[in-house]
Protein backbone atom coordinates (compact mmCIF):
# COMPACT_ATOMS: atom_id res chain seq x y z
CA UNK A 1 0.00 0.00 0.00
CA UNK A 2 2.89 2.37 0.79
CA UNK A 3 4.35 1.70 -2.66
CA UNK A 4 1.05 2.52 -4.39
CA UNK A 5 0.63 5.71 -2.37
CA UNK A 6 4.23 6.69 -3.15
CA UNK A 7 3.70 6.21 -6.89
CA UNK A 8 0.50 8.27 -6.72
CA UNK A 9 2.22 11.14 -4.91
CA UNK A 10 5.05 11.10 -7.44
CA UNK A 11 2.50 11.22 -10.25
CA UNK A 12 0.87 14.33 -8.76
CA UNK A 13 4.29 15.93 -8.31
CA UNK A 14 5.26 15.00 -11.85
CA UNK A 15 2.02 16.46 -13.18
CA UNK A 16 2.73 19.74 -11.39
CA UNK A 17 6.28 19.95 -12.74
CA UNK A 18 5.34 18.87 -16.25
CA UNK A 19 2.59 21.49 -16.32
CA UNK A 20 4.12 24.52 -14.59
CA UNK A 21 5.51 26.15 -17.77
CA UNK A 22 2.13 26.22 -19.47
CA UNK A 23 0.94 29.44 -17.71
CA UNK A 24 4.19 31.15 -18.76
CA UNK A 25 3.23 30.59 -22.38
CA UNK A 26 0.18 32.80 -21.81
CA UNK A 27 2.18 35.76 -20.44
CA UNK A 28 1.97 38.66 -22.89
CA UNK A 29 4.63 41.23 -23.85
CA UNK A 30 7.12 40.34 -21.11
CA UNK A 31 10.65 39.13 -21.66
CA UNK A 32 11.66 35.71 -20.41
CA UNK A 33 13.66 37.17 -17.51
CA UNK A 34 10.80 39.45 -16.45
CA UNK A 35 8.35 36.58 -16.05
CA UNK A 36 10.87 33.98 -14.82
CA UNK A 37 12.04 35.97 -11.79
CA UNK A 38 8.50 36.81 -10.71
CA UNK A 39 7.41 33.19 -10.97
CA UNK A 40 10.59 32.25 -9.10
CA UNK A 41 9.70 34.50 -6.18
CA UNK A 42 6.69 32.27 -5.60
CA UNK A 43 8.59 29.04 -6.31
CA UNK A 44 11.64 29.70 -4.13
CA UNK A 45 10.83 32.41 -1.58
CA UNK A 46 7.11 32.81 -0.88
CA UNK A 47 5.50 29.37 -1.13
CA UNK A 48 8.15 27.09 0.53
CA UNK A 49 8.04 28.68 4.01
CA UNK A 50 4.24 28.88 3.83
CA UNK A 51 4.11 25.16 3.06
CA UNK A 52 6.57 24.44 5.88
CA UNK A 53 4.61 26.60 8.33
CA UNK A 54 1.37 24.78 7.47
CA UNK A 55 2.91 21.32 7.87
CA UNK A 56 5.80 21.77 10.37
CA UNK A 57 4.86 24.46 12.94
CA UNK A 58 8.36 24.50 14.48
CA UNK A 59 10.23 24.49 11.15
CA UNK A 60 12.18 27.68 11.93
CA UNK A 61 13.60 26.17 15.13
CA UNK A 62 14.80 23.18 13.10
CA UNK A 63 16.55 25.52 10.66
CA UNK A 64 18.25 27.63 13.33
CA UNK A 65 19.45 24.56 15.23
CA UNK A 66 20.81 22.75 12.17
CA UNK A 67 24.58 22.44 11.84
CA UNK A 68 26.55 24.80 9.63
CA UNK A 69 27.75 21.89 7.49
CA UNK A 70 24.19 20.68 6.87
CA UNK A 71 22.98 24.15 5.94
CA UNK A 72 26.07 24.90 3.85
CA UNK A 73 26.01 21.77 1.71
CA UNK A 74 22.24 21.93 1.29
CA UNK A 75 22.51 25.55 0.13
CA UNK A 76 25.45 24.73 -2.16
CA UNK A 77 23.59 21.95 -3.93
CA UNK A 78 20.63 24.30 -4.23
CA UNK A 79 22.91 26.87 -5.83
CA UNK A 80 24.16 24.34 -8.39
CA UNK A 81 20.66 23.03 -8.97
CA UNK A 82 19.56 26.64 -9.49
CA UNK A 83 21.85 26.85 -12.51
CA UNK A 84 20.17 23.71 -13.83
CA UNK A 85 16.74 25.18 -13.17
CA UNK A 86 17.72 28.45 -14.82
CA UNK A 87 18.92 26.73 -17.96
CA UNK A 88 15.80 24.54 -17.86
CA UNK A 89 13.72 27.57 -18.74
CA UNK A 90 16.05 28.38 -21.62
CA UNK A 91 16.02 24.75 -22.76
CA UNK A 92 12.22 24.75 -22.92
CA UNK A 93 12.38 28.04 -24.81
CA UNK A 94 14.68 26.67 -27.52
CA UNK A 95 13.48 23.05 -27.68
CA UNK A 96 9.84 23.24 -26.59
CA UNK A 97 8.14 21.69 -23.57
CA UNK A 98 8.22 18.07 -24.66
CA UNK A 99 11.69 17.70 -26.22
CA UNK A 100 13.41 20.08 -23.79
CA UNK A 101 11.94 18.40 -20.74
CA UNK A 102 12.74 14.93 -22.08
CA UNK A 103 16.45 15.60 -22.56
CA UNK A 104 17.01 17.68 -19.42
CA UNK A 105 14.98 15.59 -17.03
CA UNK A 106 16.26 12.36 -18.54
CA UNK A 107 19.85 13.33 -17.73
CA UNK A 108 18.77 14.54 -14.31
CA UNK A 109 17.04 11.23 -13.72
CA UNK A 110 20.15 9.17 -14.48
CA UNK A 111 22.60 11.33 -12.51
CA UNK A 112 20.22 12.00 -9.63
CA UNK A 113 19.34 8.36 -9.12
CA UNK A 114 22.78 6.74 -9.47
CA UNK A 115 25.29 9.27 -8.08
CA UNK A 116 24.00 9.10 -4.46
CA UNK A 117 24.13 5.30 -4.69
CA UNK A 118 27.78 5.47 -5.81
CA UNK A 119 28.55 7.83 -2.93
CA UNK A 120 26.89 5.58 -0.35
CA UNK A 121 28.73 2.54 -1.73
CA UNK A 122 31.97 4.11 -0.52
CA UNK A 123 30.44 5.93 2.48
CA UNK A 124 27.95 3.52 3.98
CA UNK A 125 25.09 4.93 6.02
CA UNK A 126 22.08 3.27 7.69
CA UNK A 127 19.09 3.01 5.36
CA UNK A 128 21.06 4.12 2.28
CA UNK A 129 21.51 1.96 -0.82
CA UNK A 130 24.90 1.58 -2.46
CA UNK A 131 25.33 1.01 -6.19
CA UNK A 132 25.77 -2.73 -5.52
CA UNK A 133 22.10 -2.88 -4.51
CA UNK A 134 21.12 -2.45 -8.17
CA UNK A 135 23.09 -5.47 -9.31
CA UNK A 136 22.67 -7.92 -6.42
CA UNK A 137 18.97 -7.77 -5.50
CA UNK A 138 15.81 -8.51 -7.46
CA UNK A 139 14.31 -5.12 -6.60
CA UNK A 140 17.51 -3.28 -7.56
CA UNK A 141 17.83 -5.12 -10.88
CA UNK A 142 14.19 -4.31 -11.64
CA UNK A 143 14.86 -0.62 -10.93
CA UNK A 144 17.82 -0.68 -13.32
CA UNK A 145 15.67 -2.31 -16.01
CA UNK A 146 13.08 0.43 -15.52
CA UNK A 147 15.81 3.08 -15.77
CA UNK A 148 17.14 1.54 -18.99
CA UNK A 149 13.65 1.38 -20.49
CA UNK A 150 13.06 5.02 -19.60
CA UNK A 151 16.34 6.02 -21.26
CA UNK A 152 15.09 4.29 -24.44
CA UNK A 153 11.92 6.36 -24.22
CA UNK A 154 13.97 9.51 -23.75
CA UNK A 155 16.09 8.58 -26.76
CA UNK A 156 12.95 8.28 -28.90
CA UNK A 157 11.80 11.71 -27.71
CA UNK A 158 15.23 13.09 -28.63
CA UNK A 159 15.03 11.34 -31.99
CA UNK A 160 11.70 13.03 -32.54
CA UNK A 161 13.45 16.35 -31.93
CA UNK A 162 15.96 15.70 -34.73
CA UNK A 163 13.13 14.75 -37.07
CA UNK A 164 11.16 17.79 -36.00
CA UNK A 165 14.04 20.09 -36.91
CA UNK A 166 14.12 18.60 -40.40
CA UNK A 167 10.36 18.92 -40.71
CA UNK A 168 10.46 22.59 -39.75
CA UNK A 169 13.38 23.48 -42.00
CA UNK A 170 11.03 24.24 -44.86
CA UNK A 171 8.67 26.38 -42.76
CA UNK A 172 8.83 30.14 -42.29
CA UNK A 173 10.86 31.77 -39.51
CA UNK A 174 7.66 32.73 -37.75
CA UNK A 175 6.48 29.12 -37.67
CA UNK A 176 9.78 27.99 -36.16
CA UNK A 177 9.41 30.50 -33.32
CA UNK A 178 12.33 30.20 -30.84
CA UNK A 179 13.12 26.59 -31.77
CA UNK A 180 16.91 26.14 -32.03
CA UNK A 181 18.12 22.56 -31.63
CA UNK A 182 21.86 23.33 -31.59
CA UNK A 183 21.76 25.92 -28.81
CA UNK A 184 18.93 24.14 -27.03
CA UNK A 185 20.68 20.76 -26.76
CA UNK A 186 23.81 22.31 -25.19
CA UNK A 187 21.69 24.19 -22.68
CA UNK A 188 19.67 21.03 -22.01
CA UNK A 189 22.77 18.94 -21.21
CA UNK A 190 24.04 21.52 -18.70
CA UNK A 191 20.59 21.76 -17.15
CA UNK A 192 20.08 18.01 -16.95
CA UNK A 193 23.37 17.33 -15.16
CA UNK A 194 23.07 20.19 -12.66
CA UNK A 195 19.37 19.63 -12.02
CA UNK A 196 20.32 16.32 -10.40
CA UNK A 197 21.85 18.39 -7.58
CA UNK A 198 18.38 18.84 -6.09
CA UNK A 199 18.40 15.18 -5.07
CA UNK A 200 21.89 15.69 -3.60
CA UNK A 201 20.49 18.66 -1.68
CA UNK A 202 17.76 16.48 -0.21
CA UNK A 203 20.43 14.03 0.93
CA UNK A 204 22.57 16.82 2.42
CA UNK A 205 19.57 18.28 4.26
CA UNK A 206 18.33 14.93 5.52
CA UNK A 207 19.34 15.68 9.15
CA UNK A 208 16.77 18.51 9.21
CA UNK A 209 14.08 16.26 7.72
CA UNK A 210 14.91 13.58 10.27
CA UNK A 211 14.37 16.03 13.14
CA UNK A 212 10.96 16.96 11.70
CA UNK A 213 10.16 13.28 11.25
CA UNK A 214 11.21 12.34 14.81
CA UNK A 215 9.17 15.18 16.35
CA UNK A 216 6.10 14.18 14.38
CA UNK A 217 6.46 10.49 15.20
CA UNK A 218 6.83 11.31 18.89
CA UNK A 219 3.55 13.23 18.75
CA UNK A 220 1.85 10.66 16.49
CA UNK A 221 3.10 7.19 17.51
CA UNK A 222 2.50 4.16 15.28
CA UNK A 223 1.42 6.23 12.27
CA UNK A 224 4.40 5.64 10.00
CA UNK A 225 6.73 8.23 8.51
CA UNK A 226 5.95 11.95 8.40
CA UNK A 227 4.64 12.83 4.94
CA UNK A 228 5.94 16.42 4.99
CA UNK A 229 9.37 15.95 6.57
CA UNK A 230 11.26 17.33 3.53
CA UNK A 231 9.41 20.65 3.54
CA UNK A 232 11.97 22.14 5.93
CA UNK A 233 14.86 20.99 3.73
CA UNK A 234 13.31 22.53 0.62
CA UNK A 235 13.54 26.02 2.14
CA UNK A 236 17.36 25.92 2.22
CA UNK A 237 17.73 24.23 -1.17
CA UNK A 238 15.47 26.82 -2.75
CA UNK A 239 17.37 29.70 -1.15
CA UNK A 240 20.34 28.48 -3.17
CA UNK A 241 18.22 28.15 -6.30
CA UNK A 242 16.84 31.63 -5.87
CA UNK A 243 20.32 33.17 -5.49
CA UNK A 244 21.45 31.79 -8.86
CA UNK A 245 18.30 32.72 -10.73
CA UNK A 246 17.98 36.17 -9.17
CA UNK A 247 21.53 37.17 -10.12
CA UNK A 248 21.10 35.99 -13.71
CA UNK A 249 17.67 37.51 -14.23
CA UNK A 250 18.80 40.81 -12.69
CA UNK A 251 21.73 40.83 -15.12
CA UNK A 252 19.40 40.23 -18.08
CA UNK A 253 16.92 42.86 -16.91
CA UNK A 254 19.72 45.43 -16.76
CA UNK A 255 21.48 44.28 -19.94
CA UNK A 256 18.33 44.10 -22.05
CA UNK A 257 16.68 47.06 -20.31
CA UNK A 258 13.60 44.95 -19.77
CA UNK A 259 12.67 46.38 -16.36
CA UNK A 260 10.33 48.51 -18.46
CA UNK A 261 8.33 45.39 -19.32
CA UNK A 262 6.44 45.82 -16.05
CA UNK A 263 5.24 49.23 -17.24
CA UNK A 264 4.26 48.29 -20.78
CA UNK A 265 0.80 49.55 -21.67
CA UNK A 266 0.34 46.53 -23.97
CA UNK A 267 1.11 44.03 -21.18
CA UNK A 268 -1.85 43.02 -18.98
CA UNK A 269 -0.09 43.54 -15.62
CA UNK A 270 -2.60 41.83 -13.32
CA UNK A 271 -3.06 38.86 -15.63
CA UNK A 272 0.68 38.41 -16.13
CA UNK A 273 1.30 38.58 -12.39
CA UNK A 274 -1.38 35.98 -11.77
CA UNK A 275 0.00 33.66 -14.45
CA UNK A 276 3.51 33.93 -12.98
CA UNK A 277 2.15 33.25 -9.50
CA UNK A 278 0.27 30.18 -10.73
CA UNK A 279 3.32 28.93 -12.63
CA UNK A 280 5.64 29.45 -9.66
CA UNK A 281 3.29 27.83 -7.16
CA UNK A 282 2.61 24.90 -9.47
CA UNK A 283 6.34 24.43 -9.88
CA UNK A 284 6.85 24.19 -6.10
CA UNK A 285 4.10 21.61 -5.75
CA UNK A 286 6.25 19.09 -7.61
CA UNK A 287 8.58 18.86 -4.62
CA UNK A 288 5.81 19.13 -2.06
CA UNK A 289 4.39 15.91 -3.45
CA UNK A 290 7.84 14.45 -4.11
CA UNK A 291 8.46 14.68 -0.37
CA UNK A 292 5.22 12.83 0.29
CA UNK A 293 6.16 10.12 -2.20
CA UNK A 294 9.67 9.89 -0.79
CA UNK A 295 8.26 9.35 2.71
CA UNK A 296 6.52 6.25 1.37
CA UNK A 297 9.22 4.90 -0.97
CA UNK A 298 12.43 6.30 0.54
CA UNK A 299 14.80 8.79 -1.06
CA UNK A 300 16.52 6.18 -3.17
CA UNK A 301 16.76 5.72 -6.91
CA UNK A 302 13.14 4.59 -7.19
CA UNK A 303 11.73 7.89 -5.92
CA UNK A 304 13.93 10.03 -8.16
CA UNK A 305 13.33 7.86 -11.25
CA UNK A 306 9.55 7.86 -10.74
CA UNK A 307 9.52 11.61 -10.17
CA UNK A 308 11.55 12.37 -13.30
CA UNK A 309 9.70 9.81 -15.44
CA UNK A 310 6.32 11.29 -14.53
CA UNK A 311 7.55 14.80 -15.31
CA UNK A 312 8.88 13.69 -18.69
CA UNK A 313 5.64 11.88 -19.42
CA UNK A 314 3.40 14.83 -18.53
CA UNK A 315 5.64 17.34 -20.33
CA UNK A 316 5.48 15.29 -23.52
CA UNK A 317 1.71 14.94 -23.25
CA UNK A 318 1.51 18.74 -22.92
CA UNK A 319 3.73 19.05 -25.96
CA UNK A 320 1.21 17.05 -27.96
CA UNK A 321 -1.75 18.99 -26.52
CA UNK A 322 -0.07 22.35 -27.24
CA UNK A 323 0.53 21.18 -30.83
CA UNK A 324 4.30 21.59 -30.61
CA UNK A 325 4.50 18.71 -33.08
CA UNK A 326 2.04 20.25 -35.53
CA UNK A 327 3.31 20.17 -39.08
CA UNK A 328 5.77 17.31 -38.59
CA UNK A 329 5.60 14.11 -40.63
CA UNK A 330 4.14 10.81 -39.45
CA UNK A 331 7.48 9.23 -38.52
CA UNK A 332 8.30 12.16 -36.24
CA UNK A 333 4.92 11.99 -34.56
CA UNK A 334 5.26 8.22 -34.19
CA UNK A 335 8.63 8.69 -32.48
CA UNK A 336 7.27 11.05 -29.82
CA UNK A 337 4.22 8.88 -29.16
CA UNK A 338 6.43 5.77 -28.91
CA UNK A 339 8.68 7.62 -26.46
CA UNK A 340 5.69 8.51 -24.27
CA UNK A 341 4.43 4.91 -24.26
CA UNK A 342 7.85 3.48 -23.37
CA UNK A 343 8.30 6.00 -20.54
CA UNK A 344 4.91 4.88 -19.20
CA UNK A 345 6.16 1.29 -19.31
CA UNK A 346 9.29 2.25 -17.36
CA UNK A 347 7.14 3.84 -14.65
CA UNK A 348 5.28 0.55 -14.24
CA UNK A 349 8.55 -1.40 -14.00
CA UNK A 350 10.05 0.88 -11.34
CA UNK A 351 6.79 0.86 -9.38
CA UNK A 352 6.73 -2.94 -9.51
CA UNK A 353 10.30 -3.07 -8.19
CA UNK A 354 9.16 -1.71 -4.82
CA UNK A 355 6.93 -4.77 -4.37
CA UNK A 356 10.02 -7.04 -4.59
CA UNK A 357 11.73 -5.58 -1.52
Amino acid sequence: MNALAGVLFHFIGGFASGSFYVPYKKVKDWSWEAMWILGGLFSWIIVPPIAAWLTIPNFWDILTEAGASTLGYTFLFGLLWGIGGLTYGLGVRYLGVSLGSSVMLGLSMVFGSLMPAIYYFFNQAPGKQGIDYFFTTNAGICVMIGLAVCVIGIYLCGRAGFLKEKSLSSLSTEAKSDYNFGVGIVVAIVSGVLSACFNFGIEAGKPMAEVANDLWKAANPNQGEFLYQNNVTYIVILWGGFATNFIWCLYLLLKNRTFSDYRKASAPLSKNLLLCAVAGTTWYLQFFFYGMGESRLGNGASSWILHMAFIILIANVWGVILKEWKGVNKSTYAAIISGIVIIMLSIGIVGFAKTLE
